[in-house]
């Protein structure tokens, strides 16, 4: 988590408050949100494809694709530009399938994760990006995941899927 010391407008020392940064010279105020991320199950066949991380936090774990919003992007602009970024895919998003929050690591930022359904619609999966390598799973085999929200995320969609997927 970020820790603000000094004021961005005239450079005085700011003074930490319950979920902010306040300035005693100028009033600034530096508020500390969640941090909006953006995730997709990638979908075919019965299979979900996921990334063994290859940063931290969770280096070497496995993890959903997607990652943080840029200033000014929507939602869904971001999972289509971090799956192009991690996987070299172009993806088609089926739906919003559910949302949670979750820490960036042990003490780190707080987030809002917007998970995603999709399917490929151009592509072969090539790891990139901060991802060491891609890998297929099925629905209902999913690896133990690297972020708590993940596997509440992991859940919805394998309700979802049973859903969709009536025996006859």
């Amino acid at each position: 988590m970020l820790k603000y010391k000094y004021c961005p407008q005239c450079k005085n020392l700011l003074v930490r408050q319950e979920n902010n940064y306040y300035c005693t010279n100028c009033g600034v105020k530096i508020y500390i949100n969640p941090k909006p991320t953006t995730l997709v199950f990638l979908i075919k066949n019965g299979m979900v494809l996921l990334a063994k991380r290859a940063v931290e936090p969770y280096k070497g774990s496995f993890d959903l694709i997607g990652g943080f919003l840029e200033p000014g992007e929507l939602p869904e602009k971001a999972v289509i530009r971090e799956t192009k970024e991690e996987t070299g895919l172009d993806i088609k998003i089926l739906g919003l399938l559910s949302m949670h929050t979750d820490r960036y690591g042990k003490g780190g930022d707080y987030l809002i994760n917007i998970y995603y359904l999709g399917e490929i619609a151009d592509g072969k999966p090539k790891a990139g990006d901060d991802v060491a390598s891609l890998h297929w799973f099925p629905i209902d085999k999913i690896p133990k995941m690297s972020f708590k929200s993940a596997s509440l995320a992991i859940k919805d969609l394998q309700k979802w899927y049973k859903e969709k997927v009536k025996p006859i």
